[in-house]
């Protein structure tokens, strides 16, 4: 990546180029990237989302920032470790830069693989709802990955082939030539999805878990097929197939299914607590008509009352 500095530009949209630096600023010699801060930014985005929706979803702060943050120390591993696992061959001659998270390499999988098993782990422990804090943690991803893929156009990494289309990307690191800038489809589809997700959750959530179901199927769909346009994916070592690819498409095809197995039995049950809205109050009516009813018939029920009140008191 040489100095980490990038001219990029859209020629299609007359756009750029715009000078780009992976290093935000430096202090006393160690450098603080954008990468970094960006992923901060959304986590952080995240998480007030998560703290604002817990007294829907009937679950606890303090178990849940327990939660929080066994996921995301794990994830942060797992995104690693996922990384390298599939390309070990860059990492089998100098296994310290295993250790050099600063220079990249943090797989997405990894990472909600490593995250959510954590956090599922505590939960156990704390006896927090996990599926409810799933749903949170599924609208949460989206909100943490749409402005997350923004370190990747600073990076100039995550883009894909080449393409005639007007937004088209070009820059040093796409050795001048226009690319998919597919950074940028994740992050709209993300950002979306997010809007999306917290619509239903708020009209049509019929059980806990249907909206981590749902990131599953709207996230996998969109990685599938993204992905296939990207030139630096992670590859399985024997059949030469997409890692991502193939982890997508299984997550949607499960996602699918458990999502229609499960709203199928929850015809048979009423909705959740924290599915609706407020509880709404009973039915006001500006008709006198039916106001004067109203009051007739509670006065001819009040004498009945009282007599059942002697009765009881003899």
């Amino acid at each position: 990546m040489g100095e980490g500095i990038y001219h990029v530009s859209f020629p299609g949209l007359g756009i750029g180029p715009v000078t780009v630096s992976r290093t935000a600023f430096t202090v006393g010699g160690f450098s603080v990237y954008w990468y970094g801060i960006i992923i901060a930014v959304g986590f952080l985005l995240a998480l007030i989302f998560a703290m604002k929706s817990l007294k829907r979803y009937k679950i606890k702060q303090e178990p849940f920032i327990d939660c929080v943050l066994a996921g995301l120390v794990a994830g942060i591993i797992g995104a690693r470790v996922y990384y390298v696992a599939f390309s070990w061959d860059s990492y089998k001659d100098n296994l310290m830069d295993i250790f050099a998270i600063h220079n990249g390499g943090l797989a997405i999988y990894g990472g909600i693989i490593g995250g959510l098993g954590a956090a599922c782990i505590m939960a156990r422990i704390k006896k927090v709802n996990i599926p409810a804090m799933l749903d949170i943690g599924g609208m949460g991803f989206l909100i943490g990955q749409g402005l997350g893929r923004w370190g990747n156009f600073i990076n100039q990494e995550a883009f894909g082939t080449p393409t005639d289309l007007p937004w088209g990307m070009v820059s040093e690191n796409t050795d001048n030539i226009a690319v998919h800038p597919c950074f940028f489809y994740e992050s709209v589809w993300c950002i979306l999805g997010f809007f999306v997700l917290y619509f239903i959750s708020r009209k049509w959530r019929r059980f806990d878990g249907q909206m981590f179901l749902l990131y599953l199927i709207w996230y996998g769909f969109e990685r599938m097929i993204v992905e296939g346009l990207r030139t630096d994916s992670l590859m399985t070592p024997f059949l030469g197939l997409r890692v991502s690819q193939i982890l997508s498409g299984a997550l949607v095809v499960v996602g699918t299914v458990l999502l229609i197995i499960n709203l199928r039995r929850a015809k048979a049950r009423p909705v959740p607590d924290g599915a609706e809205d407020e509880v709404k109050e009973p039915e006001q009516t500006s008709d006198p008509e039916k106001t004067e009813v109203k009051t007739e018939t509670q006065k001819a029920s009040a004498p009945e009352e009282k007599d059942e009140q002697a009765k009881s008191e003899e």
